[in-house]
């Protein structure tokens, strides 16, 4: 989220600057003596100018001029916070990249630092649970009853800076203060970015999910659609529902694969994407990032029929059946997507969360687990469907079947197949 928010930076620097060359002016033709009627014209017109441009950027929300006051209180509260965390930073381990991204461990490590100052905390993710909620949860109670206030809330990037949002509602329109900070090569911290915003639109849902849109600017100001819009998990989870969302869902998502966005059985599995789903299988049981360099000839067959029959009740003839299988080589087919193959939707940036777990008669578990997307729809729902699972005594599981309620299954794209026998055919 803090990136969205940079990119008003500039605007802001560019209209402060222009404000101040026009109240400069201003200053200097009041304190001196008119020469000519034009004179006064002149500067009337350009005084006029200024405070128009002024009421227009207002009235678009975005690159609002910052107080000074509530400058100076972000920059303090933002090195303070970064002051408290630093002895975590400086041990933590931060990998070999130029780009810093701590473990979720740490980050974890950091927001309980934090929350001791008793404002609330949030760390990204969809997992991650925000500490002292009740403030951010009061505010946005009184908020839907038209009582103006306003709360902070504090969030904690992968790379281990904090960004800082005063939100702001004034019995009619929200607002939102934003600041962040970074840690430079020496280790000290600074400043990343400021910036005044109005919210366009917001809704705090039952989940407890803070949605809103930012003003942002918009055609033909800008060539580019902005997207403004934000989610903020204000009230947690349950441990259960956590637990369920980081073993069962989180690693296998929407995108390059079927297994949660399509209606399938046990006795119905062939329209799975099999080729596309080993790479997200292969993340949830070894925990790291499948490299496709290591296999240059296809996925070997039993590296790729004993992982997928690991997850799923099928059997070497039906994923044979099923799959993209050269018999030549002995080996499965596999490719990523990228742009070719793949045409992104607002379902495949979405995060699976589990809302309820039922445990059923057969021993089998099924988790209602509900799309979150935060990109332009902004939605903690775009649909709703329903995993079941069939867990061993060795905490193991597999999938057994998936069915999307409400008729949600009308609103998703057609499943793109990045390979299929079909295309092989074709391309033999």
């Amino acid at each position: 989220m803090a990136l969205k928010r940079k990119s008003i930076l500039l605007i802001l620097a560019f209209l402060t600057g222009c404000h101040l060359c026009a109240c400069g002016k201003e200053d200097s033709i009041v304190g001196e003596a008119p020469v000519e009627d034009t004179e006064e014209v002149s500067s009337t017109e350009e005084t006029k100018s200024a405070g128009e441009e002024a009421a227009e950027q207002w009235e678009k929300g975005y690159g609002l001029p910052v107080d000074e006051q509530e400058e100076k209180e972000a920059e303090n509260d933002c090195g303070a916070m970064m002051e408290r965390i630093c002895d975590i930073y400086k041990e933590a381990d931060k990998g070999t990249a130029s780009n810093v991204v701590l473990t979720d461990e740490t980050i974890l490590e950091l927001q309980k630092k934090l929350m001791e100052t008793g404002y609330p905390v949030a760390a990204l993710g969809t997992c991650s649970n925000m500490e002292n909620y009740e403030r951010a949860d009061s505010f946005l109670e009184d908020c839907m009853a038209g009582k103006s206030g306003s709360v902070v809330i504090y969030e904690i990037h992968h790379d281990g800076g904090t960004g800082r949002m005063k939100f702001i509602y004034d019995g009619t329109d929200m607002y939102v203060v934003s600041a962040g900070s970074v840690w430079n090569e020496n280790g000290k911290s600074g400043m990343s970015y400021i910036s005044y915003t109005r919210i366009k639109e917001w809704k705090y849902t039952e989940k407890g999910w803070f949605c809103y849109e930012l003003c942002m600017p918009e055609p033909p100001e800008v060539s580019e659609i902005m997207d403004g819009s934000c989610l903020i998990r204000v009230k947690p989870m349950t441990e259960e529902q956590r637990e369920m969302t980081e073993r069962c869902v989180k690693s296998i998502g929407y995108q390059g694969n079927n297994i949660l966005c399509s209606n399938w059985d046990a006795d119905h599995m062939e329209e799975l994407d099999f080729n596309g789903m080993y790479a997200y299988l292969y993340v949830m049981k070894y925990g790291d990032k499948f490299n496709s360099e290591n296999y240059p000839d296809g996925i070997p067959k039993e590296e790729f029929e004993s992982l997928i029959m690991e997850y799923l009740p099928i059997t070497v003839e039906q994923i044979r059946e099923y799959a993209a299988f050269d018999e030549e080589n002995q080996t499965y087919f596999w490719a990523g997507p990228g742009c070719f193959n793949y045409t992104p939707a607002f379902l495949g940036t979405s995060l699976p969360e589990v809302v309820d777990i039922k445990e059923n008669d057969d021993g089998t578990v099924t988790l209602t687990v509900e799309a979150v997307c935060e990109m332009v729809i902004c939605d903690d729902a775009v649909i709703t469907h329903e995993l079941t699972v069939r867990f061993a005594e060795d905490g193991s599981f597999q999938y057994l079947g998936n069915e999307i309620l409400n008729d949600g299954i009308q609103d998703i794209p057609d499943y793109q197949y990045r390979i299929r026998k079909e295309q092989l055919r074709t391309k033999k």
